[in-house]
């Protein structure tokens, strides 16, 4: 049983020395788009609520 662990925990480590972590600026420009894409995509949502909403009034 600790034989088992200790080789998890060896193939862990080696595991976590093939991870490539991003850089500061590319996490801040990723982190960027995501935020300016969801303001977009909010916009865009609520255009279309609003225009739907109008059209079920004007139906209604």
């Amino acid at each position: 049983m600790t034989d088992s662990i200790r080789l998890f925990m060896t193939d862990v480590r080696a595991e976590l020395k093939k991870v490539s972590f991003p850089t500061r600026p590319e996490t801040i420009g990723s982190t960027t788009v995501v935020i300016v894409f969801c303001v977009l995509m909010s916009l865009y949502l609520s255009a279309v609520d609003s225009i739907l909403s109008w059209l079920v009034g004007k139906l209604i």
